[in-house]
């Protein structure tokens, strides 16, 4: 979505492009897993999120929206779906969120380790000026004209606001980090999914 010249959070890719589609036990939709969260529950009957779709059981999957994984856990459609017996912790939105947030900056750390990202103002027009941009990463926190200045060089490159300098910063192993750039990549395009999927677990303040 574009407004005030930036984006809160990135496009999708073509489905075709974004794996199998799984149903949401919630909505009814057969979306892509780049788009949902599964859950399984463990051998105490303990609903838990398997953001890395690697946990052994049935996969029960819900958009990745923080409105509808309240909704399964209040209406007890985790019980429903699973045809047993299920329970869900109190804070179960914010453990996703919290995973997804961690999944994000985890990805960016190993991008940076695969030689993907640029850092600062100067080097991420460097890197624009090459075509090979496909994310910019803007500090929360950051001057909103110096991030429109960054996108207007790369209008088309999708471009995240979602992180503080000190959050960027801690995952690129410095102290603070207000402009990043990555190239393209399979670990990039990872990296937006499941920003995609954090933004929608993201409380709004």
């Amino acid at each position: 979505m574009l407004a005030a010249r930036r984006i809160e959070m990135p496009v999708h890719t073509g489905d075709a492009e974004r794996g199998p589609l799984r149903r949401c036990i919630a909505s009814g939709a057969s979306l892509p897993i780049t788009s949902l969260v599964r859950f399984v529950a463990d051998p105490k009957g303990t609903i838990v999120p398997d953001i890395c779709n690697a946990l052994p059981g049935r996969g029960l999957w819900l958009t990745a929206d923080r409105a509808m994984i309240e909704k399964a856990a209040t209406k007890q459609m985790f019980t429903k779906a699973a045809k047993r017996n299920v329970t869900t912790g109190p804070n179960l939105v914010e453990q996703v969120e919290g995973l997804l947030k961690r999944r994000c900056l985890n990805h960016i750390g190993l991008a940076r380790r695969a030689g993907l990202v640029a850092i600062g103002a100067e080097k991420v027009k460097t890197q624009i000026a090459t075509g090979l941009t496909a994310a910019l990463f803007e500090a929360a926190n950051g001057s909103l004209p110096e991030r429109q200045k960054i996108f207007s060089l790369a209008p088309h490159v999708p471009m995240v606001d979602l992180f503080t300098s000190a959050e960027l910063g801690a995952a690129l192993g410095r102290e603070t980090a207000v402009h990043v750039a990555l190239l393209r990549g399979g670990l990039t395009r990872t990296l937006l999914e499941d920003v995609v999927r954090y933004a929608g677990l993201r409380r709004k303040n």
